[in-house]
């Protein structure tokens, strides 16, 4: 399509003013996706061939996809008159204008659900480049704590072409110009996300364009007073005044009850104050609006740990491993809240300890000690003139790092090449030690993400006797 836009691009220099050539670089247009650019040239080639059916109906599509309905009507109208009426568009038409009606009206009552399932419907109708939709779909989805949809809607809105026509950023939702409305979109989402100054820059933009209207005054009064509230918290927690600071993210919250961020902030006041429990019911809140908000969960759970909830306190800790897989700090608070855990059951946790870190055995007797212990101990026997060994070293430290529940225990092998595979000499009788026994239990394969080798590894079931 780039290379037929070259081409058409040419034949407009040669001929500028043939309404043909204009027709298909808007077409070219179209196929990449710059609807605004394509827009223009859609109006050049109805100025040069007012009559031509065709091309009012080029402009009607391109204005039907950016929700211009209006101007998209007119010109289909328009079209029609030219015997160049297409019934399918003008049923997407009337389908984008029913549902954009019912979107808007949903938005003046609050019922966000509604609101969101309008958008969806209108954009799938086929304005599915307007900027006025997904502008109201992202705060829809805001309302409804939805939060990375919501960004990622207004992400997807920023990236559409940013040439609008005046005509659409002159369009009015509710009062509001359409580009207004787009800029307090954007404020909502960036205080939601804790971008406080970028907020306040949109919402200034915002009151610029329309200085007159009321809703755009009220958000950005609000932005104001939650952005130097969450400012003023800061200084005073750095400034270790932390029930002071509390007490500013709470005004903060006065004028946004929905700011996740906030809520964190207070909760690590509370942390620091050693209220667990009000911790816990921020941390709570926080995550009800962004669920997915790590920082939250790892206040949560430390405070979990702090009043003795050890299953809640597992819990989290299990979502965060999941999350963080190589993070040793997250693996050796969530091992540390099993041990607990299982302690408040009565199981024997004694000598277990937090591993991490391959362990070099030299003796029988420091081997028998590590196996002899509680818990899961993986036993690694290596050769350092066996290649196989030293490709798969490297595995077994990730391995260690992503189980920091296992003891991880090396054997090194002094072995000659003669007698490769064999185990030195003082770990002979480890086959016929009466005090344990081992048997193969199974062979897995295991390939680390971090690690590009597969390797085997053969998993021993340790029998102990008990005295």
């Amino acid at each position: 399509m780039s290379e037929a836009l070259r081409h058409y691009e040419r034949a407009v220099a040669l001929c500028p003013e043939s309404a043909a050539c204009r027709g298909n670089r808007a077409a070219a247009l179209i196929g990449l996706g710059r609807l605004a650019d394509a827009l223009h040239e859609c109006e050049e080639a109805v100025r040069l061939d007012p009559v031509s059916g065709r091309a009012h109906s080029r402009v009607a599509g391109v204005c039907l996809r950016l929700g211009m309905i209006d101007k998209a009507r007119r010109h289909f109208t328009q079209a029609g008159h030219l015997q160049h009426s297409d019934p399918a568009e003008w049923h997407k038409l009337q389908e984008v204008e029913v549902h954009l009606g019912r979107c808007t009206d949903a938005r003046k009552i609050g019922d966000w659900k509604s609101a969101l399932r309008e958008a969806d419907a209108a954009i799938a109708a086929g304005a599915d480049s307007s900027q006025l939709l997904l502008a109201l779909r992202s705060e829809a989805l805001l309302r409804l704590h939805k939060l990375e949809e919501a960004e990622s809607t207004l992400a997807s809105l920023l990236k559409l072409d940013s040439a609008l026509p005046s005509s659409l950023t002159a369009a009015k939702l509710s009062g509001m110009l359409a580009e207004s409305y787009i800029h307090i979109v954007q404020a909502q989402v960036d205080m939601a996300f804790g971008r406080f100054d970028t907020a306040v820059a949109a919402a200034e933009k915002a009151r610029d364009l329309d200085p007159g209207n009321a809703e755009i005054g009220m958000v950005l009064n609000n932005v104001r007073l939650v952005a130097k509230a969450r400012e003023q918290g800061n200084d005073l927690f750095k400034a270790a005044k932390f029930l002071d600071a509390s007490i500013a993210y709470g005004e903060g919250l006065k004028y946004d009850p929905l700011n996740s961020v906030l809520h964190c902030n207070r909760a690590a006041c509370w942390s620091k104050l050693e209220k667990w429990g009000k911790a816990v019911d921020d941390c709570n809140e926080a995550l009800r609006i962004q669920p997915n908000y790590t920082k939250a969960l790892l206040r949560r759970a430390a405070s979990y740990a702090k009043l003795e909830r050890w299953v809640d306190c597992v819990r989290d800790y299990e979502v965060l491993r999941k999350e963080f897989p190589s993070d040793k700090e997250v693996a050796e608070a969530l091992f540390h809240a099993q041990i607990a855990l299982k302690a408040t059951r009565g199981e024997d946790v004694s000598n277990m300890k937090f591993g991490g870190e391959v362990e070099m055995v030299s003796n029988v007797e420091q081997l028998n000690a590590a196996i002899s212990s509680p818990g899961v101990t993986v036993v690694y026997f290596m050769s350092t003139m066996n290649q196989q060994c030293t490709q798969i070293t490297p595995s077994i430290n990730i391995l260690c790092t992503e189980c920091p529940s296992v003891n991880f225990l090396k054997v090194k092998l002094a072995a000659s090449p003669g007698t490769r595979h064999q185990p030195p000499e003082h770990f002979h009788h480890l086959r016929s030690y009466s005090p344990l026994s081992m048997s193969i239990r199974k062979t897995v394969r295991w390939k680390s993400p971090s690690f590009p080798i597969s390797c085997r590894f053969r998993l021993f079931t340790v029998h102990i006797p008990t005295h």
